[in-house]
């Protein structure tokens, strides 16, 4: 098989009849990055993600109707800060800034960002401001919006003008001579108030994209060209039992037929004859060649002692990947008579995006599964201990925090608004029906800057 970088190289990138006039995403890093994507794809435009040091010819091939810099982890004063050619921003092609992207343009046309007295995590009031907005136009004057950031640009450029604020912040700019257009916060996320209607304006007023570029499409699309890609050689994929991976299969599995052959790893962290029950549904419902390694006994005596939920997850992925890799040896001595050239792998946007940046420099949040070829796994609570009283005794037993959040994509959670007689019944029988446990807690913690899971 090929390696990593030559996969990498190699994947599938014949431009298709709908990715023409679309936007261009330049990536800093963001975790939303691939959210600011598929937002544009929803809208039915088309989106690709570049990295930020990619070319202006490379850009001009794409023959862009905007571009949108994206969010990253630095500040644009760190001595390795990514960066951008400053020259996409004097193209003439309408160019959107958010977050990190805001800052970068500020600083790049000699605005001043500086480091924020209070930072801004999570939900905020945007007030928008009495004057002519490309971006903004007939919205109400006060918006709840979704922050991730801690600097802030504290003078705009000449050209510019603040078209919102928050009670720490200029939120949004505009300077509609150059096309450029910024704000500080995330329209993408779900929990920002008219954000998609943001994006619109940007794609529909200002850029002029053309919504041609649809899911079908796309499917119909992406099936010949990995046709064409693969020509007539066999693929492997990595099953984890997720709908991510699955969908990843049964597409290339059109393109390809029985040349590809999937491999579903059982890590003993499934639930109850999950595994057999999914082996079923590959087999039967979907029609898919899979070869089920039951390999449950392996993981969990590689796993027994091991408390950090990190470690846990590298151990899982270091282990699925060896076995993964002795399954694929086999099949490339026999059925496949050596001719497996590609690998398939299928995961969802938050965990691509919060495990490692797709083009860029991000943070890692934590490691996912079926990131890098990981398998599903089970989130593994941390106890925290706590001192309470239990009949007459002293105890120190367990704290149990329960976690009830609402989100549409993962990307971003906030905390259910529980009616207080429901958190003392979920209490009083955690405390009274569990062993060992003496405190219960409700996390109000949102995402960002929490995770959803606690480890």
């Amino acid at each position: 098989m090929e390696s990593a970088a030559k996969r990498k190289d190699d994947s599938v990138s014949t431009a298709l009849k709908t990715e023409q006039g679309g936007i261009v995403v330049l990536d800093f890093g963001g975790q939303y990055t691939q959210l600011i994507a598929r937002r544009i794809r929803e809208q039915q435009v088309f989106s690709a993600i570049l990295p930020c040091t990619t070319s202006l010819d490379e850009i001009r091939e794409m023959d862009p109707a905007g571009i949108i810099l994206s969010g990253g982890p630095s500040s644009v004063y760190d001595k390795d800060a990514p960066k951008c050619d400053p020259a996409v921003l004097a193209m003439n092609i309408p160019v959107l800034g958010i977050c990190y992207g805001m800052q970068w343009i500020a600083k790049q046309l000699s605005g001043k960002v500086e480091p924020a007295d209070r930072r801004e995590y999570g939900p905020a009031q945007l007030t928008l401001e009495k004057c002519e907005s490309h971006l903004f136009n007939e919205f109400p004057q006060n918006l709840k919006i979704w922050n991730s950031h801690g600097d802030n640009v504290h003078e705009l450029p000449a050209g510019f003008h603040a078209t919102g604020k928050t009670a720490n912040a200029i939120a949004a700019a505009e300077n509609h001579a150059k096309k450029i257009y910024a704000v500080q916060f995330h329209p993408e996320v779900n929990h920002t108030e008219r954000g998609t209607e943001i994006l619109r304006n940007f794609l529909f007023r200002v850029c002029k994209a053309e919504p041609k570029w649809s899911g079908a499409a796309f499917i119909e699309e992406t099936v010949a060209a990995i046709r064409a890609k693969v020509g007539s050689h066999h693929a492997i994929c990595g099953l984890s039992g997720g709908v991510d991976s699955t969908v990843a299969a049964v597409l290339v599995h059109r393109a390809m037929g029985d040349r590809l052959t999937n491999i579903f790893v059982n890590t003993g962290l499934l639930r109850k004859n999950e595994f057999e029950h999914t082996l079923e549904m590959y087999r039967e419902r979907l029609g898919l060649t899979v070869i089920g390694v039951d390999a449950s006994d392996h993981f969990l005596s590689k796993l027994q002692g091991v408390s950090d939920p990190e470690k846990k997850r590298k151990i899982i992925g270091g282990e699925f990947i060896a076995i993964f890799a002795a399954e694929a040896e086999k099949l490339q001595k026999g059925a496949a008579h050596g001719d497996i050239k590609f690998l398939v792998q299928g995961t969802l946007y938050p965990d691509v995006i919060e495990s490692v940046s797709v083009k860029g420099p991000s943070a890692t949040i934590k490691t996912h599964h079926n990131v890098g070829g990981l398998p599903e796994n089970m989130p593994f609570a941390l106890p925290v201990r706590s001192v309470g009283v239990m009949g007459d005794g002293r105890t120190y037993g367990l704290t149990i925090a329960v976690r009830v959040v609402e989100s549409g994509d993962a990307m971003t959670a906030d905390w259910v608004r529980l009616p207080g007689e429901v958190l003392e019944k979920i209490s009083t029988r955690i405390v009274n029906e569990v062993p060992g446990v003496t405190r219960v807690v409700y996390d109000i913690s949102s995402k960002p800057p929490s995770t959803i899971e606690w480890e």
